[in-house]
């Protein structure tokens, strides 16, 4: 998944889908996802991924 408040609308959806689905691999794409600071960024990315979401980091 992408989006622009990783916070916010991200989380929330990534919530949703993996509590409907959750033997299904659900990624998060990092560098395409905003916080509305960088610290709620991180902490929503460390949410998912401690709910098993895999986290893509930004490949360079």
């Amino acid at each position: 998944m992408i989006g622009v408040c990783t916070d916010i609308c991200v989380i929330s959806n990534v919530m949703i889908l993996k509590a409907a689905f959750p033997e299904i691999p659900i990624k998060v794409v990092a560098g395409c996802c905003a916080g509305v600071s960088p610290e709620n960024h991180i902490n929503a990315l460390n949410a998912m991924k401690a709910c098993q979401v895999i986290i893509e980091e930004e490949q360079l």
